[in-house]
């Protein structure tokens, strides 16, 4: 039974398990979007998410107690002056979960943790393949004009 559980160990030690939610409520804030398992990201949402709500009155006592929980203070500054005031109007659930399936190597169930106001960067995606078309006619050209010259001679 799971009388008085009141959180997953996650089947490590003390200082484990508060290293790793640290570093990975760090890296959530730093990215804005991480892939882990299911189990984790239960875990590290409940932390985050208690963090944002914090940030969301911007206090000294409360810059305290998060820098106290997070490795960065640029990602402290980060989560009061950006994410807090991104998530101001909302009473809670900041960050979403969304299933991607079962990993190959051991079957365990890999999951992405975001932000909810999370936006892909699309435009730089564009760019890229704009790059990319440009880049591939440049050859087709050179490969012509190389063609035509052959055939001159």
């Amino acid at each position: 039974m799971k009388h008085r559980r009141g959180f997953n160990p996650l089947g490590r030690m003390a200082a484990h398990r508060k290293a790793l939610h640290r570093s990975m409520v760090t890296s959530l804030f730093r990215h804005e979007r991480i892939r882990t398992t299911k189990a984790k990201a239960l875990e590290v949402r409940r932390t985050a998410e208690k963090m944002i709500t914090r940030a969301k009155e911007d206090t000294v006592h409360n810059r305290r107690i998060v820098s106290s929980r997070l490795f960065d203070e640029g990602i402290v500054a980060k989560l009061f002056n950006d994410i807090a005031k991104r998530m101001n109007e909302r009473k809670g659930g900041y960050t979403r979960i969304i299933k991607l399936g079962e990993r190959s190597g051991d079957a365990a169930e890999e999951v992405i943790l975001e932000l909810v106001d999370y936006k892909l960067d699309v435009e730089g995606a564009d760019k890229k393949a704009k790059k990319k078309e440009a880049k591939d006619t440049d050859k087709k050209e050179k490969s012509k004009d190389k063609a035509e010259k052959a055939d001159a001679e």
